[in-house]
């Protein structure tokens, strides 16, 4: 299996793969399709084993890693991986599968793909809902119906993040750098719940964004699905998170419209011509946060109001840095 290390907040996985969590804005609720928001730092990463005495015994049994997160925040997946050796990725809310909305398979599916390819995948920022966007990943409580695990299965028993990776197999990529592009390194920059299990969360489902899942273009023959590593990422809240470690967590982001007010950037990623794997039947179905909250009857609990970001402070992405991008004549 490959291993399974946490470095710098980050988690590597095998030799060429890692992915961190970044804290960022969560973006509005109106029924727009937003651009993609900035990344504002590294959640920080915390071994399981290390607070053993001071964690839920499931966690033990879980093992991997956990993070802190505000109820109501928001997170995207930042992968980083080698140009010339991608691997596959396998990600999972409260073991859902996050791009077809199925329940956890280790397996890899060619008929409908559920894993994405790293490079060029460069990240996630929430479940694959529609046909060219996603539904930001949004942190809510297990036991009150709100999550993607919730919602699909009826249950809350799991919550956090599943990642699994694997290998290409033997022969079909170099183990290392080729002597050419040496300085390049590619960015992949009505169920009964359960009870409220402490200050455990999963995610759920906020805003749309602009973004793609790009289809596999090696194949599922290229994936050597002995060959892998794996790791739960456990999600609480700020009471739990210092409960545990005795530290605070950091500090919540700025709103989408004070940030946009301030005259900051948003980003579009110009990768039209990677494709798309097609929605998720499952997932567009899933509610959003403000949707279950309207459902319930609560109150609105955060501001939704339409997020207005002039086009000059959308930046412009491009997958490949040398090629040009056309303008107005």
């Amino acid at each position: 299996m490959l291993k399974v290390r946490v470095r710098d907040n980050s988690i590597q996985i095998g030799k060429h793969f890692s992915v961190d969590f970044q804290r960022t804005l969560r973006i509005t609720d109106d029924g727009n399709t937003y651009p993609l928001p900035p990344g504002l730092g590294r959640f920080p990463v915390f071994k399981v084993e290390d607070y053993a005495s001071k964690v839920p015994a499931s966690w033990r049994e879980h093992g991997g890693v956990f993070i802190p997160m505000y109820q109501r925040e928001a997170l995207w997946l930042n992968f980083n991986g080698a140009y010339w050796r991608p691997n596959a990725v396998k990600i999972a809310v409260g073991k859902i599968n996050a791009i077809s909305g199925k329940e956890w398979d280790q397996e890899l599916k060619a008929e409908e793909q559920d894993y994405i390819v790293c490079p060029d995948q460069p990240w996630l920022d929430g479940i694959n809902a529609g046909d060219g966007y996603i539904r930001q990943f949004v942190a809510m409580p297990l036991g009150m119906g709100y999550t993607v695990e919730g919602q699909v299965t009826g249950r809350e028993e799991f919550g956090g993040i599943q990642i699994i990776v694997y290998d290409p197999k033997p022969g079909i990529f170099p183990d290392e750098q080729p002597d050419y592009r040496m300085d390049h390194l590619m960015l992949c920059e009505s169920a009964v719940m359960s009870p409220p299990c402490c200050g455990e969360m999963g995610l759920a489902a906020g805003g749309k964004m602009k973004q793609s899942i790009y289809p596999d273009e090696y194949g599922i023959e290229t994936w050597d699905q002995a060959n892998y590593g794996r790791v739960y990422v456990h999600i609480v809240n700020s009471m739990m998170f210092r409960d545990i470690t005795g530290l605070e967590p950091p500090p919540t982001p700025i709103s989408a419209k004070t940030y946009t007010e301030y005259g900051f950037p948003w980003f579009d990623f110009l990768d039209e011509e990677k494709g798309d794997v097609s929605a998720s039947g499952i997932l567009s179905k899933v509610k959003s946060v403000k949707e279950m909250d309207k459902e319930k009857g609560f109150a609105p609990q955060q501001d939704d109001s339409s997020v207005e970001i002039p086009e000059n402070q959308v930046k412009k992405i491009k997958l490949d840095p040398e090629s040009v991008i056309d303008g107005k004549w």
